[in-house]
């Protein structure tokens, strides 16, 4: 039976890129640098101020809930000038009509000055923060476009939100290297206060375009791609993510929060798990680049995923479209059977879809690549999320667990 849901149960998000794919670094596992290969003849990749202007009325006008959060993202946002979010607050106040607006903002870090933070604490922004680590496990992939390391530009960057009391969370990207070194990367972390930790694992394939691209999609038939070298393996994502938390589950419930932590709890308690990744469904998270086109997600900018153009389509006709639907229902539609029979798949339901490149134990493609990794990781929880979810059922804070499992 094909999975269903009503799209307009949750709020709608479009991540917006004002600046396309252009960004002051040159990561080397960036899937996004090369997108500005599909707009070849487009010059600068500026979003103008009358598109922006028409996103801010339709996306508002688009909502279903009160609350309408905007994401703004890149490539690098902040290569676009102060006056370009001013003018973005402006309009967001004229179309509001009595909603709630919040802004989010993903950044490298590297270009914040005493201005940006001002007005981020000011207009009560929320800024992530993209850092791997240590400044060996930054720096290894994270370097700028001449091939000098980024890290104490980060590091100046997150200095200057903690000097202004800007809202700030981390954002890593988990790889071949630091994967290696779980203790030492989470304890970075802590060690430069921060309480609100993303972490994500990087997989892709190679499979070169004619346009230039030389990544692959889900949708790219050719078989047996390799995949990059600084690709995540699933030992190590196991690895990875049963080091931490162990640590975090003996010390920082309740004070360092971590999000795959948090959002395997709610999906142990049966509550949405705020992470679409980990979710049953996908399809409410698109995002529109700089020139008003629209795609299905992030990490589907791909000419096959593209859903429209807000000059001539409307951006509620596209996010509540049937393909959009479709495209969210594919995530449960398109489980194999090894999924579907898994005793943790109320936890993981398969994680991305773009890493579901693998073939089961009976040959059936379809299986997420870091599967064993997620299945080591589970299983290793299990106990600790069963003891928290019972906690939370008796009224009690889940932060007692740290008093149950604590080591002599």
């Amino acid at each position: 039976m094909e999975n269903t849901f009503s799209p307009f149960a949750r709020p709608l998000y479009v991540m917006l890129k004002p600046i396309g794919s252009r960004c002051n670094l040159a990561c080397d596992y960036c899937y996004y640098l090369e997108k500005a290969h599909l707009y070849p003849e487009q010059g600068q990749q500026t979003l103008t101020d009358d598109l922006l202007e028409e996103f801010v009325k339709q996306y508002i006008g688009s909502q279903t809930q009160r609350e309408v959060l905007f994401t703004w993202h890149g490539g690098e946002p902040l290569m676009r000038p102060l006056d370009f979010y001013k003018r973005a607050v402006k309009l967001q106040q004229r179309y509001a009509e009595g909603r709630i607006i919040s802004n989010c903002i993903q950044t490298n870090g590297t270009l914040l000055t005493d201005e940006w933070c001002a007005f981020f604490k000011r207009e009560g922004w929320l800024v992530g923060v993209s850092i791997d680590g240590p400044q060996e496990f930054h720096d290894e992939y994270r370097r700028n476009r001449t091939g000098l390391p980024s890290f104490h530009r980060v590091m100046q960057g997150i200095r200057l939100l903690n000097k202004h009391g800007v809202e700030w969370n981390a954002m890593a990207v988990v790889n071949d290297f630091n994967a290696d070194h779980p203790l030492e990367f989470y304890n970075f972390f802590k060690s430069i206060g921060c309480q609100y930790l993303q972490f994500t694992p990087i997989v892709e394939r190679i499979c070169p375009h004619k346009d230039g691209r030389h990544l692959a999609n889900i949708k790219d038939t050719c078989t047996d791609l390799p995949l990059t070298d600084f690709s995540v393996s699933p030992e190590q994502w196991g690895n990875f993510l049963c080091t931490i938390f162990d640590e975090w589950v003996r010390k920082d419930v309740g004070r360092m929060f971590v999000q795959i932590f948090d959002a395997t709890l709610c999906n142990w308690v049966g509550h949405p798990p705020g992470v679409c990744t980990m979710a049953s469904t996908c399809g409410h998270a698109a995002v529109m680049e700089y020139n008003g086109d629209v795609y299905s997600c992030d990490h589907f900018v791909f000419p096959e995923f593209k859903l429209g153009n807000i000059k001539d389509t409307p951006l509620a006709t596209m996010l509540y479209s049937a393909r959009q639907t479709e495209f969210g229902a594919m995530k449960t539609n398109a489980l194999p059977k090894q999924c579907k029979q898994c005793d943790f798949l109320f936890a993981c339901n398969g994680e991305c879809p773009k890493n579901r490149f693998a073939r089961t134990l009976d040959g059936e493609p379809g299986l997420n690549y870091l599967c064993r990794g997620y299945y080591q990781y589970f299983r290793h929880v299990a106990p600790y999320m069963d003891f928290m979810k019972h906690e939370l059922a008796a009224g009690r804070p889940p932060a007692g667990i740290m008093e149950k499992f604590r080591q002599p």
